[in-house]
């Protein structure tokens, strides 16, 4: 169990290198996860748009709530967004890099779903093959309104006996294919060419703002870690007060199951430091309390004196 914590800790941490990590975990399981679905239209007028369209855009929108769980900063930017001002003011600059950075890792993985859907054209195919115009294909023309709407609905379905070798389905069927791979290279193309001039750009804004806003979105994150594992340390220190205090009534009974309380003097005074005065419930929740509402200004130069 300390291993997979160790390990969630480790992923849970603020290194860009793990979340670029995780972000192409993300990207890979979406693929797999669409390579190995059995895609099956249910080749019905009413059911077709909403089954192809379901596929298309529902799992992309799990994979952006997991890209947004996984990521840490995303809590980073909810605690500095609704935090009250305190004796520290709020740096909007800070708080639209982290969502620009945790908005950016966690579209990857939807966009590769869409993407790849759309190179695929099966979901394209079963949620507009209704909406085709019959009169631009043979077999259809002649039919009757009700009739054409069963027919191009069973498009998808290739192993259909009435559509089976019929040469308008693979009519209807290459066209919507084609458009949908076209749209699919065109939202890679567009998602390249931004990234290339997001790139390349930012060098011309003002940099120096940039690093600031980098740099103070790390320190928050950092703070936050060594806060929690402060009081970590406290809680274990206070902790193993209360237990060594609960057994003082039970020394006897305590002695004679072998258990030594002699080390109780040992290290107290030490311990008694770290628990920095802190020695009572209310007193904790005070802290804590502060701590929220009255986050001390970020200026060490008065302890640096001291």
């Amino acid at each position: 169990m300390d291993h997979f914590r160790m390990i969630f800790q480790y992923f849970q941490s603020n290194s860009e290198s793990v979340m670029n990590g995780i972000c192409g975990l993300l990207t890979l399981a979406s693929i797999k996860m669409y390579t190995s679905i059995d895609f099956s239209c249910p080749c019905l007028p009413q059911y077709n748009m909403a089954y192809g369209l379901g596929i298309m855009f529902v799992p992309p929108i799990a994979l952006f709530l997991c890209g947004l769980i996984l990521n840490r900063q995303s809590l980073v930017m909810l605690e500095e967004w609704s935090r009250p001002q305190g004796r520290r003011k709020k740096d909007p600059a800070v708080i639209r890099y982290l969502c620009s950075s945790i908005m950016q890792r966690a579209m990857v993985a939807p966009a590769a779903w869409i993407i790849v859907t759309l190179l695929d054209g099966k979901c394209l195919i079963c949620a507009f093959s209704g909406s085709m115009d019959p009169e631009k294909f043979v077999d259809f023309a002649s039919a009757s309104p009700v009739q054409v709407q069963q027919l191009l609905a069973k498009v998808p379905c290739k192993d259909e006996e009435l559509m089976r070798n019929n040469t308008s389905r693979k009519a209807v069927s290459r066209y919507l294919r084609c458009w949908s791979q076209a749209l699919g290279w065109s939202i890679l193309l567009i998602l390249i060419i931004a990234a290339f001039l997001a790139r390349w750009l930012r060098p011309c804004f003002n940099q120096a703002a940039l690093l600031q806003a980098r740099h103070w979105s790390n320190y928050i994150d950092i703070e936050q870690k060594i806060f929690e594992e402060t009081c970590c340390e406290h809680s274990r220190l206070f902790a193993h007060k209360c237990i060594l205090h609960f057994f003082e009534s039970m020394r006897q009974e305590v002695k004679l199951h072998s258990f030594s309380l002699s080390r109780e003097g040992e290290g107290s005074e030490g311990d008694q430091a770290l628990l920095r005065g802190i020695t009572d419930q209310d007193q904790v929740n005070k802290l804590l309390k502060m701590w929220y509402y009255e986050k001390p200004p970020l200026d060490v130069s008065k302890a640096t004196q001291r």
